[in-house]
C-alpha cells in the first residue's frame, strides 16, 4: 500500500511540475526567425495586450505633458492609470500563455508606474519624474525587442 502511495506521488509531483513548467514558466511560445520569442494568443487576447500596451504610451505623454507643465497631480493621475489596477485586468487563461519572462516585466513595469505615481504625488519633482519614466520605459524596449504576439484562432492549432 505504502509502494502505491509513492508512486501516486511522483506521478503527481512530476505532472504538478510539467503543468507549472507549461503555463507558469514556458507558456505558448515558439522562437521567432527575428531572434525574439514568439507569443501564440487568440486573436481577442491580442487585442487586450496591444490596448494595454497603447494606454501605456496615451499615459507616457500624458505624463510628459504635464511633467512639461509643472502639473504633477497630473503626471500620478497619468500614471495611476497603467499602474497595478490596469494588470488586473488579464484574464487567468491569457497569463497562462504567456512566459514568466514576460510577465515579470509587465510587472516590473505595472510597478513602475504606480511608483511613479506615488512620488509625483509626494515629492513633485519634476526630474525625478522624468528620471523614473525614462527607467520604466526601458522595460517597454526590452519587451518590444524580446516578443512579437501572433494570433492563432483556438481551431487551427
Amino acid at each position: 500500500m505504502c509502494r502505491l502511495c509513492w508512486i501516486s506521488a511522483v506521478v503527481l509531483l512530476a505532472l504538478s511540475a510539467t503543468l507549472i513548467t507549461k503555463f507558469i514558466i514556458l507558456g505558448e511560445t515558439l522562437p521567432s526567425t527575428d531572434g525574439r520569442t514568439t507569443i501564440i494568443v487568440e486573436p481577442g487576447e491580442r487585442d487586450l495586450i496591444l490596448e494595454e500596451m497603447r494606454s501605456f504610451l496615451v499615459n507616457v505623454q500624458a505624463i510628459v505633458a504635464s511633467t512639461n507643465a509643472d502639473e504633477m497631480p497630473a503626471v500620478a493621475a497619468a500614471a495611476r492609470k497603467s499602474g497595478m489596477q490596469a494588470q488586473a485586468q488579464v484574464p487567468a487563461a491569457l497569463a497562462g500563455k504567456l512566459p514568466l519572462s514576460f510577465k515579470t516585466l509587465g510587472f516590473d513595469t505595472h510597478q513602475r508606474f504606480d511608483q511613479l505615481a506615488l512620488d509625483a504625488g509626494e515629492f513633485g519633482d519634476k526630474a525625478h519624474a522624468l528620471q523614473q519614466l525614462g527607467e520604466l520605459m526601458n522595460n517597454c524596449i526590452a519587451c518590444h525587442a524580446s516578443y512579437r504576439l501572433v494570433a492563432q484562432d483556438p481551431g487551427s492549432k
